[in-house]
C-alpha cells in the first residue's frame, strides 16, 4: 500500500480543497428527491463540470481532467470532507459511464458522456423487477427484435429504479432470447424515459419523497444504436456495472470518514450535555465505544481502499473483492448512524441530517446486491468454500 503522495498529487489535492472551499453551498441543498432539490442539484453538477471537477478521471473532451485513480480518490476524500452536496448524477457517472467507456461505441461515448458529466441528462438504474432483485438473472422483461425499424421492442416492468422519478434516461437488462439459459440471452439497453410506451410511476419512501419509481414498458422501441455491448451479452456487461457499484465507485471512503468525523464532533459537542449529564467516557461507555468503533472502521475502509488503489494501479483487478467492500461499507453506514441517533437521544427526531442519513443507510445492505448474496460470493470466490446446493433448506 502506497500512502505517500507525490508533489503533483499534493498540488491536485490543494487545488481541489481550495475550489470546494470557495464553491460548496453554505447551506445544504434540499433533497434531490424533490423537484426543487433536483433542479438545484443539477445546477451544482453544472458548476462542477464548468471547472472540470464533475468527473476528474475522464478525458478532457468529456469535461474531465484525465486524473489518475489516486487523484480520483483524493478528490472524493476532499469532496466529502468539504460537506459538498450528494451527486444526483451518480448512477450515470459512477455506474454507467465506466461501462460505456469499456463496452460502448465511440458514437455512444460522444452522445452520452458530455451531458452526463454536466448533469444535463440524469440516468436511472432500471434493473430490479418485482420477481428479480438480487437474483437479477430471473428477470422477465423482454426485448423483441424489430428488423424493419433496426432495433428492439421492450415490454415489462422495472421497480425500485433509483432516480427514475425525475431522470431523463434509464439503463437496464431485458431478455432478448427467451430460449437461452438464465445468464444468457440478455441485452443491455439505454432508453429515454419520455419515449412512447414508457410510464414512470414514483414510489414514496418513508419520508414521503420519491427517490425510486416503477417503470413500465409497453412496446417501447429502442434503436440498435442504444444497445450497450453486443445483443445477448448483457449479463457480462451488467456484471461490470455491479463491480463498479459494489467496489470503489459508488461509496468512496471519503463519505464514511467524513461522517465518522462528524460523529466524533457530535460526541464532543455540547448537544450531548444539554440533557443534564456530561458526555459519557469513550473508554467505558457503550456509546463511546461505538463512536470509536465507527471511526476505526471508517479508517480501516479508507486504508483498505488505498490498498485496492495500489493494486489496481499495478495492473490488478477488483474481482470479488468488490463484494467485501459492499458488505463492509453498508454495515458501517448503519452502525455509524445508529450511534449518532443514540447520542442525540430524544433530540434525534429533530436532526434531519442524521435521521435522513439513517433511513437511507438502512437500504445499503439491500441495493447493489443484498449482503446475503455478497457473503455467498465472498465464501465461494474468495474463501474457496463449496457452492451451496441448489434447493438447500435453510
Amino acid at each position: 500500500m502506497d500512502l505517500e503522495l507525490s508533489e503533483s498529487e499534493l498540488a491536485f489535492q490543494a487545488e481541489a480543497r481550495a475550489w470546494l472551499a470557495a464553491n460548496v453551498p453554505a447551506e445544504p441543498l434540499p433533497s434531490m428527491d424533490t423537484a426543487e432539490g433536483w433542479a438545484l442539484h443539477q445546477e451544482w453538477e453544472a458548476r462542477l463540470a464548468a471547472d472540470r471537477w464533475s468527473v476528474v478521471s475522464w478525458p478532457r473532451d468529456y469535461h474531465g481532467r484525465e486524473a489518475s485513480l489516486i487523484e480520483w480518490v483524493i478528490f472524493e476524500e476532499e469532496y466529502y470532507r468539504a460537506g459538498a452536496p450528494g451527486r444526483v448524477s451518480q448512477n450515470g457517472i459512477f455506474l454507467l459511464a465506466p461501462i460505456i467507456f469499456e463496452h460502448g461505441t465511440k458514437d455512444q461515448q460522444d452522445r452520452f458522456l458530455p451531458t452526463m458529466a454536466t448533469g444535463e441528462e440524469i440516468w436511472a438504474q432500471c434493473w430490479s423487477e418485482p420477481e428479480a432483485g438480487s437474483d437479477l438473472a430471473s428477470l422477465k422483461s423482454t426485448a423483441r427484435r424489430d428488423d424493419g425499424r433496426g432495433g428492439w421492442v421492450l415490454n415489462g416492468q422495472k421497480t425500485w429504479s433509483s432516480r427514475a422519478t425525475y431522470a431523463t434516461w434509464g439503463f437496464g437488462l431485458f431478455r432478448s432470447d427467451p430460449e437461452a439459459a438464465r445468464h444468457h440471452g440478455l441485452t443491455y439497453f439505454l432508453f429515454p424515459l419520455d419515449a412512447d410506451g414508457v410510464t414512470v410511476r414514483p414510489i414514496a419512501q418513508l419520508d414521503g419523497e420519491a427517490g425510486f419509481a416503477e417503470v413500465f414498458f409497453d412496446d417501447v422501441f429502442v434503436p440498435d444504436a442504444d444497445v450497450l455491448g453486443a445483443p445477448g451479452d448483457g449479463w457480462r456487461v451488467a456484471m461490470s456495472t455491479a463491480g463498479n457499484e459494489r467496489g470503489l465507485s459508488l461509496r468512496s471512503p471519503g463519505r464514511f470518514c467524513a461522517a465518522a468525523d462528524r460523529l466524533v464532533d457530535l460526541y464532543r459537542s455540547s448537544a450531548v450535555e444539554v440533557r443534564g449529564a456530561p458526555a459519557p467516557s469513550l473508554e467505558t461507555s457503550d456509546v463511546g465505544k461505538n463512536v470509536v468503533d465507527a471511526w476505526l472502521k471508517a479508517e480501516a475502509y479508507r486504508l483498505y481502499t488505498w490498498g485496492t488503489v495500489t493494486r489496481l494501479a499495478d495492473g490488478g483487478e477488483m474481482g470479488a473483492a468488490g463484494s467485501v467492500n459492499k458488505v463492509w461499507w453498508s454495515e458501517l453506514d448503519i452502525a455509524l448512524h445508529e450511534t449518532a441517533l443514540d447520542l442525540l437521544g430524544t433530540d434525534a427526531e429533530l436532526d434531519s441530517t442524521w435521521l435522513d442519513g439513517y433511513t437511507f443507510a438502512l437500504s445499503g445492505p439491500i441495493y447493489a446486491g443484498t449482503n446475503e448474496i455478497q457473503r455467498n460470493i465472498i465464501a465461494e470466490r474468495i474463501l474457496g468454500l463449496p457452492r451451496e446446493p441448489k434447493g438447500a433448506q435453510r
